[in-house]
Parts: structure tokens; C-alpha cells; sequence
């Protein structure tokens, strides 16, 4: 069995420090392809929402004023929520 000595100790310092930077210089490298991609992705999906809700605002002309409004529906209360407790307070 090796005894732990100084070189074994720098070099493994070293090989830490070395994949460190390493992945380091990677990370720059590949981040920026990766967020790219994703910007991408993302626009060309909100690009593709807009195109179908589009149909639905072409067929009002411009001036004209619509208002889409859903009925008014009763509230319904729920009377069974508890029982109600008195209580005193205790100085």
C-alpha cells in the first residue's frame, strides 16, 4: 500500500484543477449551442399559437368592436362550512 505522500497530494490537487477548467472551457462552448436551441424552440412554438388564435381576429374588421362575454352564473353559497363557536377570551 502507498503512503499518502506530497507528490500523490499535487497530483491530485492538479487533476482536480485540470478537470475543473476542462469542463469549465466545455461549459462555454456548449451552453450558449444549448440556449440557442432552446430560444428557438420556444419561439417557433409561440409562433405557431399566434398563427391559429390569428383566423379568429381576421374575421373582425378593423373599427369594429366585439365583446365576447360568458353568462353570469349564480353563485351558489355552501351553507354546511361548520359549526359556529363562542368563545371567551382569558386574561
Amino acid at each position: 500500500m502507498e503512503e499518502a505522500g506530497f507528490i500523490n497530494l499535487l497530483r491530485t490537487i492538479l487533476i482536480i484543477v485540470l478537470v475543473y477548467y476542462t469542463l469549465k472551457f466545455i461549459a462555454k462552448l456548449i451552453f450558449p449551442m444549448l440556449f440557442k436551441k432552446v430560444i428557438t424552440n420556444i419561439e417557433k412554438k409561440f409562433n405557431e399559437q399566434q398563427h391559429r388564435e390569428s383566423p379568429n381576429q381576421e374575421a373582425v374588421k378593423e373599427g369594429e368592436t366585439t365583446i365576447d362575454k360568458s353568462p353570469n352564473k349564480p353563485k351558489e353559497s355552501n351553507k354546511n362550512v361548520g359549526e359556529y363557536i363562542d368563545y371567551e377570551e382569558v386574561e
